[in-house]
């Protein structure tokens, strides 16, 4: 991990360029978050993510019904040399600022593909916005 002593401008400079480099992938179909006892664990082939607290298994999964809620699914792929310290925090905040809906993120690690990756959630309402407004910084 990187550690960045910059200025908020120069911090933003920075995670343009992240985003820019960064390989961004849309999932066509949309997720959801099934919720089963923590006692009846079994591993979901579908799940972009599996989480738990004390009560549940949380599993990222593909929506099978509409009346979920069901987020968009959006991931980035950074490369390894370079400094993507911060990027889930700004982006968050500045779709935030901009669009005013929350995202949530989920991120793990392949280092085939450069390293740490990304699995951003927004909902579907506010998605194609989200998305529009991803590629508008990525066109700065």
């Amino acid at each position: 991990m990187y550690i960045s002593n910059e200025n908020a401008l120069q911090t933003e400079k920075r995670l343009i360029s992240v985003l820019k480099a960064a390989r961004l992938q849309i999932l066509k179909e949309p997720y959801y978050f099934k919720e089963t006892s923590i006692t009846e664990f079994s591993f979901h082939p579908k799940a972009l993510a599996m989480v738990r607290d004390s009560e549940v298994w949380s599993y990222l999964v593909p929506a099978e019904k509409k009346g979920t809620e069901n987020f968009k699914i959006f991931s980035f792929h950074f490369k390894n040399e370079q400094d993507n310290s911060g990027f889930v925090g700004w982006l968050a905040s500045t779709i935030k600022a901009k669009l005013g809906s929350g995202v949530f993120v989920v991120c793990g690690q392949n280092t085939n593909k450069g390293g740490i990756f990304d699995y951003w959630g927004c909902p579907i309402e506010i998605s194609d916005q989200v998305l529009q407004f991803i590629n508008d910084l990525r066109e700065v």
